[in-house]
């Protein structure tokens, strides 16, 4: 699975698990939300927001800013733990290239079915015995606890009382804004560059594609949603880039070198190679026996003489 499919797995999985848990908040017959995730996380939002827009004054869009910093600021560590280990397995496939690469090439260039299962076989040999995982790093549990905490954030932003009443700066909580939208569609395609700045230059041109991806799902989604929402994404948009900018250059620089010292230590495993690639030395093997027989032979003679 190369990095493009990788990305595309992640971004379907977000989606798949953002309309699961939507599911699990519903509104009632009055209109208000309810359901389990709502109950044990969003309630809690919402009446922190309100406490920060009416009891301290300070209105619901710095409410909704405040609250979705304090929240992501809590489940920072689990995304920098995510990144973490897909960097950890990147900066591993980056210094087994010229093991990976030649099978890579075999795999891309193989003209019949077996030779297409010999070379994944070996390939996957490879990544198993240098301790390379299959999915990249990207570990499910860290995205299962975050996706709770998004959901919530999402409803509490859309059905606090009184939120879409509001207004903040120059736009109405309540009103679908385009400038707003442009803004995170911005930030996201910032967050989408800066993800693939640090690969090599060839894949950077083949992942380029991806960099749209999210700006345009931003866009789509902001077009349908007040305002309140959008804010939230636009908070949510800058931790994102901070995240990614705290992997570009503290995580990834220092997992290079480890991984570089790992290998100093314990040498990468280059695997057997494939049978219908094997080199064959029986010919000369057979001619060295047969000589070291002929001397055996002639040295015998020689000692019975």
């Amino acid at each position: 699975m190369n990095k493009i499919q990788k990305r595309l797995a992640l971004m379907g999985l977000a989606a798949s698990m953002l309309l699961f848990l939507s599911g699990c908040v519903s509104l009632d017959k009055s209109g208000n939300p309810t359901g389990w995730v709502w109950n044990l996380l969003g309630r809690p939002m919402s009446h922190v927001i309100t406490y920060f827009a009416n009891n301290l004054g300070l209105g619901f869009g710095l409410g909704i800013i405040f609250v979705t910093i304090i929240v992501r600021s809590i489940i920072l560590p689990l995304g920098l733990h995510q990144s973490r280990s897909a960097a950890y397995q990147s900066a591993k496939r980056e210094y087994l290239a010229p093991i990976l690469e030649p099978i890579n090439e075999r795999l891309r260039n193989a003209k019949t079915q077996e030779e297409k299962m010999a070379a994944q076989s070996e390939l996957m040999q490879a990544q198993r015995e240098n301790g390379l995982s299959l999915m990249g790093g990207i570990g499910c549990l860290p995205l299962l606890i975050q996706f709770p905490f998004f959901s919530a954030l999402y409803y509490a932003a859309r059905y606090t009382p009184g939120v879409l009443k509001d207004d903040f700066l120059w736009f109405n909580l309540g009103h679908r804004d385009f400038p707003l939208i442009i803004i995170i569609a911005a930030l996201y395609y910032f967050q989408s560059w800066l993800s693939i700045q640090q690969v090599p230059e060839e894949q950077r041109k083949q992942m380029a594609a991806t960099m749209y991806s999210m700006p345009i799902m931003m866009i789509f989604f902001g077009i349908s949603s007040p305002a309140a929402v959008i804010l939230y994404w636009l908070v949510g948009g800058i931790f994102s880039i901070i995240q990614q900018l705290i992997t570009n250059y503290i995580i990834k620089p220092r997992l290079k070198e480890k991984v570089a010292e790992e290998f100093k230590k314990n040498p990468p495993k280059a695997p057997r190679t494939t049978p219908n690639k094997r080199k064959d030395v029986t010919p000369k093997n057979t001619q060295a026996i047969a000589n070291k027989a002929k001397k055996n032979r002639n040295a015998g003679k020689q000692n019975r003489k």
